[in-house]
């Protein structure tokens, strides 16, 4: 398969299906392949899921000159061999659903954030929608610490792929010391996006409510269609966890770009 790979676990549902197709129309925009992954407990298991999953890109919307997919079936468990299967094989995304707010308990939400930890490949999370509109602008939140900053890199390779605008966005602070700290790290943003000549916006969010709400009513406003962002445990946002959670969930239904900012390796998928 091509070293460029995209994996896409499947877990047998319409939401798999969908995530699939969101992964076929990324990729035609880069030379790359798609691995179809699905674990199962037992290996009695393995020929029927495999089958199912050959009549899933049957009747998805691939066609000739689309990436090369291959159907991968094996015993696993996602906490365990997503990462590592990501990283064996080298790939450069992992996509994967989510069922939003409603399923965060049954496959995402903290579980999503251990799958995410436990790799360094970067993870897009896709609800249950294909995205046939264009992606024209990004949602970046950084905070005060530098691990936020790691995912820049990955936005920008975002905004080249979908020629996108990036809208880098912080929070107001009202201590002098932690104004200038964002002052800083916002600069050092936009020099690095002015030097690549990524299309960039930056913002500080002001005003009353949690920093997460903030960025998705910011999104709404100017009608993004995606997040990106740094997972690190040690932030300084409160709760991060859910700060996370917010924005792989939302109720909008934009997809998610996310990284482990403590394992990141490959910054261009």
């Amino acid at each position: 398969m091509s070293a460029n790979l995209y994996i896409v676990p499947h877990d047998l549902t319409e939401l798999g299906d969908k995530t699939l197709e969101n992964t076929i129309l990324l990729g035609r925009r880069r030379h790359t392949a798609i691995l179809l992954l699905h674990l199962v407990d037992k290996e009695s298991k393995i020929a029927k899921a495999k089958a199912h999953l050959e009549k899933v890109v049957a009747n998805s919307i691939w066609e000739e000159g689309d990436p090369e997919i291959e159907i991968e079936v094996t015993v696993g468990n996602i906490f365990d061999d997503i990462g590592r299967i990501s990283e064996e094989k080298d790939a450069r995304l992992v996509v994967m659903g989510t069922h939003g707010a409603k399923g965060m308990q049954k496959i995402l939400g903290s579980y999503a954030i251990k799958v995410i930890t436990s790799t360094s490949t970067p993870f897009l999370v896709v609800q249950d929608r294909v995205i046939y509109e264009p992606i024209t602008k990004i949602v970046v939140p950084i905070d005060l610490t530098k691990e936020s900053l790691q995912i820049i890199n990955y936005a920008a390779d975002l905004a080249f792929m979908f020629d996108a605008e990036v809208h880098i966005v912080g929070e107001k602070q009202t201590d002098a010391r932690l104004a200038n700290q964002i002052k800083i790290r916002i600069a050092l943003v936009k020099k690095e996006y002015e030097e690549k000549n990524v299309k960039n916006v930056i913002t500080l969010l002001g005003g009353s409510g949690s920093f997460q709400k903030k960025v998705v009513n910011y999104a709404k406003e100017v009608n993004a269609e995606m997040f990106a962002l740094a997972y690190h445990s040690e932030s300084l946002l409160p709760q991060f966890d859910g700060f996370a959670q917010t924005l792989i969930t939302n109720a909008d239904k934009k997809p998610c770009l996310i990284i482990n900012s403590e394992e990141v390796s490959n910054s261009y998928f």
